[in-house]
């Protein structure tokens, strides 16, 4: 079975505008949440989210480019950008372009510039409605333009799965490497839409936080018997994944290693999770076959800890039936307490953390957790990092729809070495 890799990471979040920052304040425990100064929120009972600030898209794209973009391709460029670099990557030369793949999730891709076009539509009329509208707004649009930035010119394509599209896409692009599609794939997820539509929709659905409006970096509670909802939020990561001997041949730095991935479905309800919390019971029991991997072989968790009233108690409950008694000693944290939830990018966002995590030996809090849930009884690394060693995690993702994706990283162990951790290899 061939094997892979992290080789470069790239992204943009709401704690920084690259990888080093974006780590910094996570392993500090920084809250990127604030006001929200996209649109005005007066009229409704949410004022709060995960905005990228001080994002410049021509820093990285042309004028004319960026204009015929949504703001969602601006940030997979820019992180598709700072990942290439950061792999060491000429595409072309280290790697063949027909063997550079290019597999970006979101859930609403750019969404807003419908809406926007619409609105132009019906004030000013036809002739001056953008026509870049709709393509812009397409959610395979990222992808295409992080493609023809590249110049790859291998597989391409766009998981679209709710929440847990930037977890599948990274799953995804490993699959095409194992199956021997690609050398190279641009893996990740994006998320660019906090807009009003998002915003009155989920508060709708009483879903959103609203109790700390007028503290924005308190509003993330994952786990906390407070928790009021999530964050609504935005970003981008994008993983360099590589296939082993590749990566070797020319020398690459290794973050780490993807062991495998499991995909479910509820089948149950669109925004309603399985009570019984068998979707994300499935995904992580298949994540650990795939991954040839036990339960007590794990040594961290990257939940998908939402925040919400369902979701923590479930997820706590998928937790302990797969994991059984080791569950109690496995740290467990959820990063969307300081980022958010970004939809489609939030498990990009998670896999980047899980990924340092593993590299830097120290795994991020979930802070704001002050007052345990009593549903909730794991270790939460409550509001301070940890340092300890992680040869091997699991991150998880749950989005509507029932789509649940759950993926294995472990540390890259060079063969010629004592092995730190044993699992089956073909």
């Amino acid at each position: 079975m061939r094997r892979v890799v992290v080789t470069g990471i790239g992204a943009i979040t709401n704690l920084g505008l690259d990888t080093p920052t974006t780590w910094q304040g996570l392993v500090e425990g920084r809250s990127g949440i604030g006001l929200i100064t996209q649109f005005d929120s007066s009229p409704l009972p949410v004022h709060i989210a995960g905005e990228v600030k001080g994002f410049d898209p021509l820093k990285y794209l042309e004028p004319k480019e960026a204009r015929r973009m949504a703001r969602c391709s601006h940030f997979a460029v820019a992180a598709a950008k700072e990942a290439c670099h950061d792999a060491g990557l000429v595409i072309g030369k280290e790697v063949k372009a027909e063997r550079t793949g290019v597999v970006i999730g979101t859930a609403l891709g750019g969404f807003e510039t419908i809406d926007a076009g619409m609105l132009d539509y019906r004030q000013f009329g036809y002739k001056r409605t953008n026509p870049f509208a709709l393509p812009a707004a397409l959610p395979n649009a990222p992808s295409h333009h992080v493609s023809t930035y590249l110049g790859a010119k291998g597989p391409l394509k766009t998981p679209v799965a709710a929440c847990a599209s930037g977890t599948e896409a990274i799953g995804d692009g490993a699959e095409l490497i194992k199956l021997g599609k690609a050398e190279v794939v641009f893996a990740g997820g994006v998320e660019a839409t906090v807009i009003e539509g998002a915003i009155v929709a989920f508060s709708l659905m009483r879903v959103l936080s609203s109790h700390h409006n007028d503290q924005p970096q308190q509003a993330g509670r994952p786990f906390d018997k407070t928790r009021d909802g999530f964050v609504y939020s935005e970003g981008c990561v994008i993983l360099v994944l590589e296939e082993l001997q590749h990566a070797l041949a020319r020398g690459a730095k290794i973050y780490a290693e993807v062991l495998g991935m499991g995909l479910s479905s509820d089948a149950y309800h669109i925004a309603i999770p399985d009570p019984q919390a068998g979707g994300a019971i499935r995904a992580m029991q298949w994540a650990l076959e795939d991954s040839r991997v036990t339960p007590r072989q794990i040594d961290y968790i990257n939940a998908h800890g939402s925040g919400t009233q369902t979701n923590d108690p479930l997820e706590t409950t998928a937790i302990k039936k797969v994991m059984g008694e080791h569950a109690y000693r496995i740290p467990v944290s959820s990063t969307k307490s300081m980022v958010g939830h970004a939809m489609g990018a939030a498990g990009a966002i998670e896999a980047l953390s899980t990924v340092m995590s593993i590299k830097h030996s120290i795994i991020p809090p979930t802070i704001n957790l002050n007052t345990l849930d009593p549903e909730c009884d794991l270790d939460y690394i409550p509001n301070v990092a940890r340092k300890m060693e992680v040869n091997i995690a699991m991150s998880n993702s749950f989005g509507l729809g029932g789509q649940n994706a759950c993926i294995l990283f472990s540390k890259y162990v060079d063969p010629n070495t004592a092995l730190t951790h044993q699992r089956e290899r073909d």
